[in-house]
């Protein structure tokens, strides 16, 4: 078995389709509308769609779960971070863990966790994961 995409509900599947190319250079490789699949596995849905399919409502910010992404000049993206039209909420501040390893959280628009932090590679060893 291989794990192919990680689904996120999002408000408007054109704007954070949006928001993950300018940020994280994702690319649009199916728009189904109300369904949208990104490069590197990540699906777009839209929440009323995901909330009718369910029965439940969408919770944002609700911390169960986190996107990860790598990044060797973290500060920089810090700068484009802030510099992002729309204001977003930090989670955690640029850190720098004891080995070395630099990570931020923040939110998207829609209230979807994500981490960025700088490659293991880059950080001396601080065990599995990077962490």
């Amino acid at each position: 078995m291989k794990l192919k995409n990680i689904l996120i509900a999002v408000r408007d599947t054109e704007k954070s389709a949006a928001f993950y190319r300018e940020l994280f250079g994702l690319q649009v490789i199916l728009d189904g509308g109300k369904n949208v699949i990104l490069t590197e596995g990540l699906v777009l849905q839209e929440r009323a769609l995901w909330e009718e399919t369910l029965k439940a409502p969408v919770i944002p910010k609700n911390h169960a779960a986190e996107l990860y992404f790598e990044e060797p000049d973290i500060e920089a993206f810090a700068r484009r971070l802030e510099a992002y039209p729309e204001p977003l909420q930090l989670a955690t501040p640029l850190t720098e863990l004891p080995w070395g390893k630099k990570l931020l959280r923040f939110y998207d628009p829609d209230g979807n966790l994500i981490e960025v932090g700088t490659p293991q590679e880059a950080a001396q060893e601080g065990g599995a994961y990077g962490y």
